[in-house]
């Protein structure tokens, strides 16, 4: 059977597919929208679907998350022994970057400034509400073995808790289909998450 993060890989990447060929309005002439990359940022032609200012916020503020929860997964390799955290957060890590390229082609499409609102980005850094502060990442990069397992999956299980709260507002008050698609999945797939590593830090 298909692990959560490979089911949840496929079903990003097809709404991502979704995302990028079907929902940017053709015109009256048939013209099609046909996405290119550069730089790795998806460049989407046509006229986006109707979006509002939660649409918006759900897509800065999960972009947040996302980046940071790749940043997180990529500590396992180097300070986590356990085999069973070291392949979920693999499979995380993938995830997670399909799901911010889902997020940038819907702030291409709104035309959202990405450089100067995303961690890493020429202006201020986006923050979001359960994203883990600083302290606890500093702690992370000191920590190995055990004692990093144990703090980075609580650490991991309060970004994907942050996650479901962003994409219930979304699902409760978005207008954009394709953010409320993805939002409905992000709840699905998270709630599972969350299961999966509660049950790594009782064993």
């Amino acid at each position: 059977m298909p692990s959560l993060n490979t089911r949840r890989a496929a079903g990003l990447a097809i709404c991502a597919a979704a995302l990028l060929l079907s929902s940017c309005a053709s015109s009256g002439s048939g013209n099609q929208a046909h996405p290119t990359r550069s730089d790795d940022k998806p460049v989407i032609s046509g006229e986006p679907a109707g979006y509002n200012t939660t649409d918006v916020t759900f897509a800065r503020n999960m972009t947040a998350l996302e980046e940071q929860g790749i940043n997180l997964t990529l500590l396992v390799h180097d300070h986590s022994t356990d085999s069973g955290i070291a392949t979920f957060a693999a499979k995380s890590e993938a995830a997670l970057q399909l799901d911010t390229q889902v997020l940038k082609a819907l702030r291409a499409q709104w035309k959202e400034d990405q450089d100067n609102q995303t961690p890493g980005g020429g202006g201020p850094s986006l923050t979001a509400h359960g994203m883990v502060d600083s302290a606890t990442v500093t702690q992370l990069n000191t920590l190995y073995g055990p004692e990093f397992d144990t703090l980075w999956l609580k650490s991991m299980i309060n970004l994907d808790q942050g996650a479901i709260e962003q994409a219930n507002a979304e699902i409760a008050n978005g207008k954009n289909v394709d953010a409320v698609s993805l939002a409905k999945q992000v709840v699905k797939t998270r709630q599972a998450e969350i299961g999966q590593m509660q049950e790594m830090l009782g064993s």
